[in-house]
């Protein structure tokens, strides 16, 4: 395996490597969508204990009309981390004439599925990018209100600082006179949360062994997937579920032609998933240049949607 290091994805070893010799050992989240993690994350979305996506696609049916009545005609909707694109479609067939909708992702092959499914409809301009990073939306949509939108709760995957720093790059593409619509999950019982990113029939755990498969495939590494073990894990200090791959015996992994060394029991961090109050949540909302208009939440208190308009 070693001789094609030469051809394998450079940039995936490099972030393999750094993350892998860090202490604690992580992994980027990002890692996760490759075509057969977003499979097996549509998947996890359909799951009996994954309330998430359930609850916030009833929510976002109630609360679309009185949405509507607070966002210009003729905006254009961006979505931060599209996806199929299956809770824009619910507040684009409720907004006043939408203009055009912008679904930002990192999957190329779903947005070219969103855009031909929706573009005899509505025009829709796909941006392949890491919304982590700076991006501007296309010139002819400037003169157009804007209404972004960032669903799943998957601001709860980054970490305080760097949701804070994401607001404000997002307040810069957006716009000034942007509002913002952003599905935050709540704070709950742990019994629970923790259902829900293990599930009983394993798919969350595929989805996480799935990324070792990628640097398998990727980062010239040699994992033995039956000799690592997913775990979710409630943070109560930090207000998190995390997820981890658990190494079952002393072993050493290559990786891009390094040994890895892993200690019996040790972990890789994989993905964070912070559960926030309310109060929680507009204050970080406030450190990002929002400030929060509308609220709405589900009748458990499971979820809630939060519309921003910029702090002046």
């Amino acid at each position: 395996m070693l001789d094609t290091i030469a051809t394998l994805d450079q940039a995936v070893a490099a972030e393999a490597l750094a993350g892998l010799t860090a202490r604690p050992k992580t992994l980027p989240a990002r890692l996760f969508y490759d075509p057969r993690g977003c499979e097996l994350f549509e998947r996890i979305t359909t799951l009996p204990e994954y309330y998430v996506t359930r609850t916030e696609m009833a929510l976002l049916a109630q609360m679309a009309p009185e949405l509507a009545g607070m966002v210009a005609t003729g905006s254009v909707l961006v979505e931060y981390g599209a996806g199929n694109a299956a809770k824009a479609e619910i507040l684009l067939a409720a907004l006043p004439a939408p203009a055009a909708y912008v679904p930002i992702d990192v999957a190329a092959p779903a947005l070219e599925a969103v855009r031909a499914r929706m573009a005899p409809r509505l025009p829709v301009h796909p941006c392949v990018a890491d919304f982590l990073h700076p991006l501007a939306l296309p010139p002819a949509l400037n003169r157009h209100p804007v209404l972004g939108f960032f669903p799943g709760s998957t601001i709860g995957n980054l970490e305080p600082g760097e949701t804070a720093r994401f607001l404000h790059r997002a307040r810069a593409s957006l716009g000034a006179q942007a509002l913002f619509l952003i599905g935050v999950d709540l704070r709950k019982d742990p019994a629970l949360l923790l259902p829900a990113y293990d599930d009983a029939e394993g798919v969350t755990a595929a989805f996480n062994l799935n990324l070792l498969t990628r640097l398998n495939r990727e980062a010239g590494a040699e994992f033995d997937l039956a000799s690592f073990a997913h775990e979710a894990r409630w943070s109560a200090g930090d207000g998190r579920i995390e997820m981890h791959l658990v190494s079952r015996q002393a072993q050493v992994v290559r990786v891009a032609g390094e040994g890895i060394r892993f200690a019996e029991r040790e972990s890789i961090h994989t993905e964070n998933s912070y559960k926030h109050t309310l109060d929680g949540f507009a204050a970080l909302a406030r450190r990002g240049g929002w400030r929060r208009l509308a609220l709405w939440t589900d009748p458990h208190a499971l979820f809630s949607l939060h519309l921003l308009t910029p702090e002046e």
